[in-house]
């Protein structure tokens, strides 16, 4: 999608969301301990567990990662071993989806809920439908257009959108057509890079009647691929007024968590309440 906004030297990792299923994003993202998935996992499931069973729209989805995490009962690591195994290496995408068809039907938690991927690139929505993460793909471009019909249809109930990685690929106008198809205001749960402004986002949010909130901590995401990226992040950090000690100047992307909801749940559940501090996912 069209960037919103762009950090000088951040590495892209184009092929990884491309490819026709997991593996080499895996392998991609593996050596950098990508980890913002596994830090979600346990936040989206508290916020699911505090409404009413509703879909979940995921926005950025790629392969269909935090749908797996949400809804089964894996962890982030146990997909990095899965997809980098090299036993998978000579399996087909067709063959290798068979394979995990069954894998994630296998640990299927009871409390799953209907999660809807939007992404712009089709192979890996397509592929997280055709295993079950999904209930439904669409390969989108909310940046360029308003949603499909048959997307509108499908979030009209949505109950929280979720989006790990694409604040800063996306901008406030994927989220002013993908609300304004939604029926009652739903929660916004989103883990956005330091340097990356969310302010224009939540506006937006709250022309839909959502209040945000940031929650008082960081969470680590990956690792600098190398001096290049490093320099134009700390760069950018520094840019935005922020002080990257003990955060970005140890080698990592930071982001922060951004939930936003109806100002009167705001108010009877601030989200520091809503929240328990974020450790290992109970699976």
């Amino acid at each position: 999608m069209t960037a919103g906004h762009s950090i000088p030297g951040k590495a892209g990792f184009a092929e990884a969301y491309g490819g026709p299923d997991p593996r080499g994003y895996f392998r991609a993202l593996g050596p950098y301990e990508y980890v913002t998935p596994h830090h979600a996992q346990q936040v989206f499931r508290l916020l699911t567990a505090a409404r009413e069973p509703r879909t979940v729209v995921d926005l950025c989805c790629s392969y269909g990662i935090n749908a797996a995490l949400l809804n089964h009962r894996l962890t982030l690591a146990e997909l990095y071993r899965r997809y980098t195994d090299p036993a998978l290496d000579g399996l087909s995408t067709p063959e290798l989806s068979l394979r995990d068809r069954q894998f994630y039907a296998a640990s299927r938690r009871p409390e799953a809920v209907p999660v809807v991927g939007i992404d712009v690139a089709p192979g890996p929505v397509e592929y997280a439908r055709r295993v079950g993460l999904l209930t439904a793909s669409f390969a989108e471009n909310l940046e360029r257009s308003a949603p499909s019909p048959a997307l509108r249809a499908l979030v009209a109930d949505a109950g929280l959108v979720t989006v790990t990685g694409g604040v800063g690929y996306v901008s406030a106008r994927s989220f002013d057509h993908l609300l304004a198809c939604v029926e009652s205001p739903p929660w916004v749960a989103a883990f956005v890079l330091r340097a990356v402004p969310y302010g224009p986002v939540a506006e937006v949010l709250a022309e839909h009647g959502l209040v945000t909130e940031r929650l008082d901590r960081t969470f680590p995401q990956r690792r600098f691929t190398g001096p290049e990226e490093r320099a134009g992040v700390l760069r950018a950090v520094i840019g935005a007024g922020l002080d990257p000690a003990g955060l970005e100047s140890s080698g990592w992307f930071h982001t922060v968590l951004y939930v936003s909801r109806p100002p009167a749940q705001v108010a009877a559940r601030p989200l520091a309440t809503l929240l328990r501090r974020p450790g290992p996912a109970d699976t």
